[in-house]
């Protein structure tokens, strides 16, 4: 069974971490969906820094957060994208979707 979490961190974070995959992108999903609409931080930070594994579910888990944070009248920041992830983003033509920034310091 894979394991991954999301979970709140300081000023509007959100803490993807674990396997992306078919068996936990549901649970993320809502909870994730749920966290930020908890919270009222101007911007939404997703640090992808913690994701050991990804599929394509990790990508549609990062467009349905954005989503959802837009919709909040939000800024998204897409951290910490792993490489299997980002591969998956540049042949599915989402790096130029999605609000990816390399850095890590600073981005709250």
């Amino acid at each position: 069974m894979s394991e991954a979490s999301v979970q709140r961190g300081a000023g509007g974070e959100l803490r993807l971490s674990g396997v992306l995959d078919y068996q936990t992108g549901p649970t993320l999903r809502r909870a994730g969906q749920e966290l930020i609409r908890k919270d009222d931080a101007a911007r939404v930070v997703i640090d992808c820094s913690a994701v050991v594994k990804s599929s394509s579910v990790g990508l549609s888990l990062l467009l349905a957060f954005t989503r959802d944070a837009l919709a909040a009248g939000r800024e998204v920041l897409i951290v910490g994208m792993p490489g299997d992830m980002r591969e998956i983003a540049r042949v599915s033509g989402l790096l130029d979707v999605l609000a990816l920034t390399d850095e890590t310091q600073g981005a709250v």
